[in-house]
């Protein structure tokens, strides 16, 4: 395989990652093995913010130590009043500036772990968000649709609000729903103070993002600098069940959420509602675990406060940023052949023009798509059946076409098996 690190430094690029890299903890597949300069961060999913060397509880992975480096060394202790989405920023500002001042371009990787659990926030945060959610999670999804509704994000004619959650079967992450009047006083309070928490990690995260913004403005190269943002899936559903939910509230009880003693996840119920109009979360496959808005800041070629809604997909940032750097994609690296780029660029669009619609393809724990233009097929796990939609008048998935339309359901399970086996996905 090939990174963007590896292609970037062979096309002149400086490049280095700040943050979370989550494939590999030793040589050879750290980030300094595969392409980046620099790095700082986390060489795992997950930590605690102020403190990443605290072992997870007994509970979530048995006490795990997480990996954390500096390039090639390993770090194992953490200043006081240290705070992991600040960190992250100071490194990435740092590396911007030596980097502009070199006169050579530069690619700079910034993966912030928040707001994944565990919930860790800076108390002036979370006191801006106190009494924010009173209202409940099925009430801040209404408002949220209103508000999409009001500012022309989504037409009301093709994309309403999907129905709340229900449970089909005993996989970890299908949720039921539990109505918010239903809940008991003090899990009510509970239930506010992790979307308080979360709210104030994402707060953070936009307050760094605002300094490094501003580092590039200083820096001179804001005008002559590409920055994307987006998400690499929907709101998080994860939570704790079976045997282990008992130790989860055990290790919690007393511990204010957002403290780092705590290890708490924002919950079934506010990660399916962050997903306002669509169904479901992380891990599964329609669109509210996959679909996420990316924002693209580039002067020189893209309007401020457009808007489209033209799909792409991760896999097209290697071609976009291969034709901006001119650079070229290996057939071979060390002695290996290297597979070929899945993407295509996105420079089309982000010129103010259209491009063709690639097919896409998605698998994640036996949840499958696969999209060719605004037809959808779905493999929901639980139901262990494929389901079909069309995206441009029902994008909250609403509407299961498959029942009328086999023939169309047969040739889509086909493509996404031929993707499937050159990806290596095997199992249904």
């Amino acid at each position: 395989m090939t990174t963007l690190g590896n292609v970037l430094k062979a096309a002149g690029y400086q490049t280095a990652m700040t943050g979370k890299w989550h494939l590999g903890q030793e040589a050879p597949l750290r980030p300094i093995d595969r392409g980046f300069d620099e790095f700082y961060g986390l060489l795992d999913g997950c930590c605690n913010f102020f403190n990443p060397a605290q072992p997870d509880p007994d509970f979530y992975n048995g006490g795990l130590v997480r990996h954390f480096a500096h390039n090639e060394e390993t770090v194992t202790s953490f200043p006081e009043n240290y705070y992991s989405t600040d960190a992250f920023t100071d490194h990435a500002i740092a590396t911007l500036e030596r980097y502009a001042g070199s006169g050579k371009p530069f690619f700079i990787n910034l993966n912030y772990t928040a707001p994944h659990f565990p919930l860790h926030a800076l108390p002036e945060d979370i006191a801006r968000y106190r009494g924010k959610y009173h209202m409940g999670y099925e009430r801040m999804r209404r408002d949220r649709y209103a508000r999409q509704i009001e500012s022309g994000l989504f037409d009301p004619n093709a994309v309403w609000l999907s129905a709340a959650d229900t449970k089909e079967s005993d996989f970890r992450y299908d949720n039921e729903i539990v109505p918010w009047e239903e809940l008991d006083d003090e899990t009510r309070r509970r239930e506010e103070a992790r979307m308080e928490v979360y709210a104030a990690m994402v707060d953070r995260m936009d307050q760094g993002i605002g300094r490094l913004m501003l580092a590039l403005e200083q820096s001179g190269e804001a005008d002559n600098t590409i920055v994307i943002f987006f998400s690499d899936n929907g709101g998080c559903a994860s939570w704790p069940t079976g045997d282990v939910e008992p130790d989860f509230v055990d290790h919690n009880e007393g511990i204010p959420v957002g403290d780092g003693r705590g290890y708490e996840f924002v919950g079934k119920a506010w990660g399916w509602a962050q997903n306002a109009p669509f169904r479901r979360h992380k891990v599964w496959t329609y669109e509210g675990g996959i679909a996420t808005p990316m924002i693209v800041r580039w002067p020189a070629n893209v309007a401020a406060g457009t808007l489209t809604r033209q799909p792409g997909h991760v896999v097209d940032l290697m071609p976009t940023f291969l034709e901006l750097a001119k650079g070229n994609y290996p057939e071979t690296r060390e002695g290996h052949d290297v597979p070929p780029m899945e993407g295509h660029s996105l420079i089309p669009i982000l010129e103010g023009g259209r491009r063709e619609a690639p097919a896409m393809g998605w698998a994640l724990f036996h949840n499958y798509a696969w999209r060719e233009g605004d037809r959808k097929i779905v493999f929901n796990r639980s139901r262990q059946e494929w389901e079909l939609y069309d995206l441009s008048g029902d994008r909250a998935e609403t509407r299961n076409l498959a029942p009328q339309n086999p023939t169309e359901v047969k040739r889509l399970v086909t493509a996404w098996w031929e993707w499937a086996e050159r990806c290596g996905i095997t199992k249904m």
